[in-house]
C-alpha cells in the first residue's frame, strides 16, 4: 500500500448495460467522449474500457486520490443507471 497520505491509488469500476439496439452507440460514447474527459483530469492515471457479450460496458480507471465521476450516458443509450465501485490495490 502506498505510504504517504495523498499517494493512495483508487481504482474505480464503472459499469452500465446497453439495450441491444444501442450497444454500439453506448460503447462509442464511452470511448470517444466519456473516457477522454477523464483522461485530462490531473489526478487520472489510466483507464481501460471493456465490453461483454451481455451488453455491458465497463470502465476501470486509476486515480491518485478521489476519482472524478464518469458522466451519465445520454438518454436512451443505457438500459439502467450505471453502477460504480471503488477499490484499493492490494500489495501482495
Amino acid at each position: 500500500m502506498p505510504g504517504a497520505e495523498g499517494d493512495d491509488v483508487i481504482v474505480r469500476m464503472w459499469e452500465v448495460r446497453a439495450y441491444p439496439r444501442t450497444f454500439t452507440d453506448l460503447l462509442a460514447w464511452v470511448c470517444d467522449e466519456a473516457v477522454p474527459r477523464l483522461e485530462v483530469e490531473p489526478l487520472h492515471i489510466a483507464s481501460e474500457v471493456f465490453s461483454s457479450t451481455d451488453l455491458r460496458v465497463v470502465v476501470i480507471s486509476r486515480w491518485r486520490g478521489e476519482p472524478r465521476p464518469l458522466a451519465d450516458p445520454p438518454d436512451g443509450l443505457a438500459a439502467r443507471s450505471p453502477h460504480v465501485w471503488d477499490f484499493a490495490p492490494v500489495d501482495r
